[in-house]
Parts: structure tokens; sequence; C-alpha cells
């Protein structure tokens, strides 16, 4: 038991370390909103950019 216990405390902090990465992953910022024409005719899934943003492509948007 001696031995395992070291072990045991390594692998719950790399497991950790791996869930805060990747529960840190993604975009900031609220979700765009529908446009007024896409809620006007019942269709929300067309993304809507809003005024004065930049969309920078992300390194993984292709696999998206």
């Amino acid at each position: 038991m001696q031995k395992s216990l070291p072990h045991l405390i390594r692998l719950t902090a790399v497991l950790a370390v791996i869930g805060l990465a990747v529960a840190g992953c993604g975009r900031k910022g609220d979700l765009d909103p529908p446009s007024a024409a896409a809620t006007k005719e019942g269709d929300s899934s067309k993304p809507t950019k809003q005024p004065g943003t930049v969309d920078k492509p992300f390194l993984l948007d292709p696999l998206l």
C-alpha cells in the first residue's frame, strides 16, 4: 500500500490537470443571438454576426 499511494496521488493530479485543460477549451463570450430575420421566419439555425465583432479563425475550426 505504501508504493501505490504516491502513484494514486500522481494519477489524480494528472487527471485533474487534463480535466481543467479540456474544460478551458472554447471561445470566450456570450452566445450569438439569432438575427431578426431568422426569428421572424422561425429559422434560428443560421448564426449571425454581432456588429463590431471580428471573427478570428481558430486552429480547430475546420474540424467542426
